[in-house]
């Protein structure tokens, strides 16, 4: 890559990229569509590769485009990270595209939000919340939070604290099955869970606790009902469906007002960590570093040590 390649032209390839679409990256960058166009065209040429397939509907990245984007973010953060060493005084600027646990980010994040970005009038936020686990790199996210192991080698996880589970479920589930007081009971009692599963394939709705030497136990039971979405979890077990194993942070607010109950106090499953998460890469852009601090202040003060 010669020395004078725009840096601006990379900023377009990596927007059409990171959207999937010309007309969106043209209404993102705010340029028309023909010039977004062209840019990549003009960067193809200097390149002498294709970087995209383009069909009607979509754009992909091709294999040169992978590496490109690739190589262009690692370029952009050490840009701007340069920038940023004679410019410390100045507003912090850019998008921060963020995703998160639905309620982490109701509980934690968004009524404090508005007050972050009135002391950063110059940063905007893309704020995704889904179950699914995303793919930080390819959807260009700056950081994700995440609840649950992390075994990818080329993210790096910052701690911020853990959940403990409770297990739970309706005063009408209990008044028509009963309330068992050990694991044992759930078998011997015709007890069934209400089954959460991000993976159709997964059918095997399984009850964990940890035991008094703090061993990981688990039972394998039935279940009538199996969701991939937590809010459908947390309506399923809310409308008599079954037992359900959740966070305490996240049905709190049902406990304290009656709607859920807790059952089998004393055989609740492991605590879940969660982490910031961010790629690896040699440098962060400071807007990044600055609101990931603040995110980090805002979700460990609503966790468990």
């Amino acid at each position: 890559m010669s020395s004078n390649l725009d840096l601006s032209a990379l900023r377009v390839f990596l927007q059409v990229a990171e959207l999937a679409h010309f007309s969106r990256a043209a209404d993102e960058l705010g340029l028309p569509k023909g010039r977004v166009s062209q840019v990549v065209r003009d960067l193809e040429a200097r390149l002498g590769t294709r970087l995209f397939q383009r069909t009607t509907r979509r754009v992909s990245l091709t294999p040169d485009g992978e590496l490109l984007a690739e190589r262009a973010r690692a370029l952009l953060a050490d840009a701007g990270e340069i920038e940023a060493l004679f410019q410390q005084d100045q507003q912090l600027t850019g998008r921060l595209r963020v995703d998160m646990p639905v309620r982490l980010a109701l509980d934690a994040v968004l009524p404090a939000l508005p007050q972050f970005l009135a002391a950063h009038p110059g940063l905007t936020v893309e704020l995704s919340c889904t179950d699914r686990r995303v793919d930080l790199v390819e959807e260009g996210f700056d950081c994700v939070l995440r609840v649950g192991a992390v075994h990818d080698p080329l993210l790096v996880a910052r701690p911020l604290g853990q959940m403990s589970m409770v297990n739970v479920a309706s005063p009408d589930y209990l008044a028509r099955h009963g309330t068992p007081a050990t694991p044992d009971e759930l078998l011997t009692g015709g007890h069934h869970l209400v089954h959460y599963s991000q993976v159709w394939a997964d059918r095997r709705p399984r009850f964990e606790w940890l035991d008094a030497a703090g061993q990981e136990r688990s039972l394998t039971l039935p279940s009538r009902v199996t969701v991939n979405n937590t809010d459908a979890y947390q309506a399923a077990v809310l409308a008599g469906a079954g037992i359900a194993q959740f966070p305490l942070q996240g049905v709190r607010h049902l406990l304290a007002d009656g709607r859920l109950v807790r059952v089998l106090e004393g055989f609740d499953a492991a605590p879940l960590p969660v982490r910031l998460v961010m790629s690896q890469r040699r440098h962060t852009p400071r807007r990044v570093r600055v609101f990931m601090d603040w995110l980090a202040e805002r979700v460990a003060g609503r966790l468990d040590g």
